[in-house]
């Protein structure tokens, strides 16, 4: 019976490698049987469509001839596939749990073999925080930050040998960091390739470990980073220091690190976007009759005119003086709004005067 491989992953035909790898992903964690509304045949459906669209070859030849070229007698076929990884298998379908990510991970799980091989373990990623004032952001800083965590051996730099040891291939997986597993299970043969349980994916042998680590190539301490925060982040957001999260040990590769922005309020200033917002409190006189006033900005005092006839609520836009883009070409607006003054205490003369116009109808 012919099958349509694109639509049992819900994909087009015009799908990208990394769509059909992540339909996949999520079909095959969706109908494992293991799981609540799994389904073993749609399970199996999605592994045998991903056989086929996951390799050129055989897309090639789906796309030309349909299923039937892989059915059995069909030229293209799962029986006697070149494998993976410089690994040649015979009958059975093959699983490369590097392809997989976390999936890689899963599915070792689920069938009683290893988790990925051919790639470095890679650390966690840590989060930490720093605060700044309402003015750094918005012009950016350079801050230090603390921080104690994995690391690799400052003696043996993340090998686990001692600097004065050799290092030589893993015998078992010839250095090629990986190994071949056949493993039967209720959808038949899987051949597999994962990480050689002898070097842990290194494919590398230790003579002789570093003394200071135990051979781990960790070390845990304490570090200083300086780290330059662009002009413009805002409250919440995050900056992404690469290779500075936890090292795993071995030969792996190190986290990142995310920084997350704090900005504390400010008394004066609030902001939109990328623009600052204030407000400025302007004499009757000057609103009724016009003139000039001081007001305090981000980059320091400016003379703002007002115009006579100004009415209360006003908002007045100061361009180029609010907040940094990211691309750091243009800055936004400062916006004020001008509300009128009312002192809490009037002189004598300021009263007689006031009532003197509320007498002429102001």
């Amino acid at each position: 019976m012919s099958k349509d491989y694109y639509k049992i992953l819900g994909l087009k035909k015009n799908a990208s490698e990394e769509e059909i790898k992540k339909a996949y992903r999520r079909l095959a964690h969706q109908y494992h049987p293991d799981k609540n509304g799994g389904d073993e045949q749609k399970f199996k459906d999605v592994n045998e469509a991903y056989q086929v669209l996951g390799d050129k070859q055989k897309r090639a030849q789906f796309d030309q001839f349909g299923s039937a070229a892989f059915e059995q007698g069909g030229f293209g076929g799962f029986n006697g596939a070149q494998g993976f990884g410089g690994f040649d298998f015979g009958q059975g379908f093959n699983i490369n749990v590097d392809d997989f990510g976390d999936l890689g991970d899963v599915l070792g799980g689920m069938f009683g073999f290893g988790g990925r091989g051919g790639k470095k373990k890679r650390g966690r990623d840590i989060e930490t925080e720093i605060r700044l004032s309402f003015k750094e952001a918005v012009f950016g800083v350079e801050k230090e930050i603390r921080l104690y965590k994995p690391a690799p051996c400052p003696i043996c730099k993340g090998t686990g040998s001692d600097p004065v040891g050799k290092i030589s291939s893993c015998q078992t997986c010839g250095g090629r960091g990986k190994v071949q597993q056949t493993q039967r299970t209720i959808f038949g043969v899987m051949n597999t390739v994962v990480a050689c349980p002898d070097c842990q994916g290194t494919g590398q042998r230790i003579e002789k470990p570093c003394r200071h680590c135990s051979g781990t190539g960790m070390d845990k301490t304490e570090k200083t980073l300086k780290i330059r925060v662009p002009a413009g982040m805002n409250d919440g957001e995050a900056l992404r220091v690469s290779g500075e999260g936890e090292f795993p040990g071995r030969d792996g590769l190190a986290g990142d690190l995310y920084v997350r922005v704090r900005v504390a309020k400010d008394p004066v200033f609030e902001r939109a976007g990328n623009d600052i917002l204030s407000a400025v409190q302007v004499p009757f006189s000057v609103m009724a009759l016009g003139g000039s006033i001081d007001i305090e900005t981000i980059d320091g005092p400016v003379d703002l005119k007002i115009p006579a006839a100004t009415t209360a609520g006003t908002i007045f836009k100061l361009r180029g003086k609010g907040i940094p883009y990211t691309n750091g070409k243009s800055r936004g607006d400062h916006l004020v709004t001008a509300l009128p003054y009312v002192p809490a205490k009037l002189t004598r003369e300021q009263k007689k005067l006031l009532e003197e116009l509320n007498k002429s109808g102001l």
